[in-house]
């Protein structure tokens, strides 16, 4: 994999170094975390058969059209993946960061997402 950048190698170490122990099973998906400079998407990832159970992001249909700030968007997000992962039958997750730092738009997404019933 050609790495950009100081920074993305770093991320990319990190990544490799959770997803060591974090792994998603049927019953306790793997709930990760990607953001762009524009937008964030999360997924539900059953690791054992390599199935995205739900995602959401905040390009969705509904979702675009919204106003805010980034984490506010990223707070959107959280409470749209829990209600997806309800309806879905899911309520245990295990949250990768995916090689970002705990705070800001991924910490937003994860609090919401804990708010709307979610546990990890």
């Amino acid at each position: 994999m050609a790495i950009k950048s100081r920074k993305e190698f770093r991320r990319f170490r990190i990544k490799k170094r959770i997803r060591k122990i974090v792994q998603g099973t049927p019953d306790r998906p793997r709930m990760t975390v990607f953001r762009s400079n524009k937008a964030i998407y999360v997924q539900l990832i059953d690791d054992m058969a390599g199935k995205t159970l739900v995602a959401a992001s905040s390009m969705e249909k509904g979702m675009d059209g919204q106003k805010g700030t980034k984490t506010e968007m990223a707070k959107m997000v959280g409470k749209h993946i829990a209600e997806k992962a309800l309806q879905a039958g899911i309520n245990n997750v295990v949250f990768d960061r995916n090689g970002y730092l705990y705070h800001g738009r991924v910490k937003s997404l994860a609090d919401a997402a804990r708010e709307g019933g979610l546990k990890f």
